[in-house]
């Protein structure tokens, strides 16, 4: 005789291949997940994120030789052209030393500047250069100057520049580097 009613073992198989037909079944009814974006490159070859990087110190450059102590105003243009440990170190160097009441005079150039390594999509850019300082005073609030008198005129720098948000790069890191080769001053 057969029972109306499957056995248990029988009911269960039924249920989990019916749960197995109904998924595959709503597995084609699921909406196709979205393409993951390619991401867009910050340049189009790494001699172009090199001229970048270089217009970026140029400019980065420029808002250093603006800085007047007494105004921080004046540190902003700084601060939107960097990111990382430059602007952490910029932020408390020149809070510092407006505090102290130190005056910085001169200017500062980059007498060399070479692209060392990028590649795509070229949103971080390293760089070697020299930056002359030797026109660069700071004179503290008698008119003595905070200078040290150890402090070399020409530094040789490794400089690593990210781009964030692939619109133009931000000075990110700097190191001092004993095997960049500077002209002396």
């Amino acid at each position: 005789m057969i029972s109306p009613t499957p056995p248990l073992a029988m009911s269960r198989r039924l249920g989990a291949l019916t749960m197995v037909a109904v998924a595959v079944a709503l597995a084609g009814c699921a909406p196709t997940p979205a393409p993951t974006p390619t991401p867009t490159a910050a340049f189009a070859s790494e001699e172009e994120a090199f001229a970048a990087a270089e217009a970026t110190f140029e400019e980065y450059v420029r808002a250093l030789n603006a800085i007047d102590t007494a105004d921080p105003a004046t540190f902003e243009r700084l601060f939107d052209l960097s990111s990382g440990s430059v602007e952490k170190a910029d932020r408390e160097n020149f809070s510092r030393m407006r505090s102290e009441g130190k005056v910085i005079g001169g200017a500062t150039r980059a007498r060399s500047f070479k692209g060392v390594h990028s590649a795509p999509p070229f949103d971080s850019v390293t760089a070697t250069l020299c930056l002359d300082v030797s026109q660069v005073t700071i004179l503290n609030p008698d008119g003595s100057s905070a200078v040290s008198p150890d402090r070399p005129d020409v530094y040789g720098l490794e400089v690593t520049f990210r781009a964030p948000d692939r619109h133009g790069l931000l000075v990110d890191s700097a190191a001092s580097s004993e095997e960049v080769q500077c002209p002396a001053s």
